[in-house]
């Protein structure tokens, strides 16, 4: 019974970090230079991000790194390709560093796994251990129509949010901001960056979608930073928020802006759907 509901877990965690992974979609540079409160005027600050959200969509493809914590519950690495042309596409490897998701994992054999991401779908690829308790299968397939599946429907709400996430998302974050502010010229990775930084407060936002992901997560106020440089586009973004289980943050790395994206479709001998697996663990005919 207890390797059933390990199992059972085990599923549901994919799907979770592998969403959070692209959301979040690593410290401090130590090259960055010192903050310090440089407003900009409202009309600039406004033109400056609204140049940087549209640079950044039209990029439609960029190269991922990420790392995530949210409390005791998990912490997480992402490294990718990833598009936005029609819908997310691309691969990350997402690998576990740290909490009870870490230890979970780790029971199953594993604690890495290959993320791909097609239009409908996106698939999982879990360790050995697990696929010989699972059939055979080492990759499992998520329809986004079947995460209503879980908590009571809010994995349906993850799917919409996964499809609609964008290096950009933090842009537009920071436009719902009452206090964004210019902090400085910085450095990041060997590349010229400006440096914004504002507050954001849920029951403020006035774009309903943004404020549903935020008010459904349990955040009420997140702290938004990002870099951007001189081709207006992104180049790191921190997002830090208080929610249920803790402290979430998530940094990430953005380059290689255009760069092809791959994400192919695995065997489909070798994959097991979602909807399936989880019915067979709970024992549901």
């Amino acid at each position: 019974m207890q390797g059933t509901t390990v199992r059972r877990v085990g599923l549901v965690l994919a799907v979770a970090t592998a969403l959070t992974g692209v959301a979040a979609c690593t410290s401090r540079d130590s090259s960055e230079g010192p903050d310090r409160d440089d407003r900009a005027p409202r009309g600039h600050t406004l033109a400056a991000l609204r140049s940087a959200e549209r640079a950044t969509e039209h990029a439609e493809s960029a190269r991922v790194e990420s790392t995530t914590t949210m409390g005791s519950l998990m912490s997480m690495t992402a490294d990718g390709t990833l598009g936005w042309n029609d819908g997310i596409t691309g691969t990350l490897t997402i690998t576990y560093t740290g909490g009870t998701v870490a230890d979970t994992m780790r029971r199953l054999g594993t604690t890495s796994m290959e993320a791909r991401y097609l239009p409908e779908a996106y698939y999982a690829r879990m360790g050995q251990k697990f696929a010989e308790q699972t059939g055979g299968k080492h990759w499992i397939r998520y329809a986004y129509d079947d995460l209503q599946a879980l908590t009571g429907g809010s994995g349906g709400h993850l799917g919409d949010q996964m499809r609609s996430t964008t290096p950009n998302q933090s842009v537009k974050l920071l436009l719902s901001s009452g206090d964004v502010r210019k902090v400085g010229e910085e450095t990041v990775r060997g590349r010229s960056a400006t440096h914004w930084s504002g507050t954001v407060t849920a029951a403020y936002i006035t774009d309903a979608g943004l404020r549903k992901q935020l008010t459904e997560a349990g955040v009420t106020t997140e702290t938004v930073d990002i870099w951007v440089d001189e081709r207006n586009l992104l180049v790191k973004k921190i997002e830090k928020a208080r929610m249920a289980t803790g402290l979430m943050t998530q940094t990430a790395h953005y380059a290689d802006y255009g760069a092809a994206v791959r994400a192919e479709r695995p065997p489909r001998a070798d994959t097991g759907d979602f909807e399936d697996l989880m019915r067979k663990q709970s024992g549901t005919p």
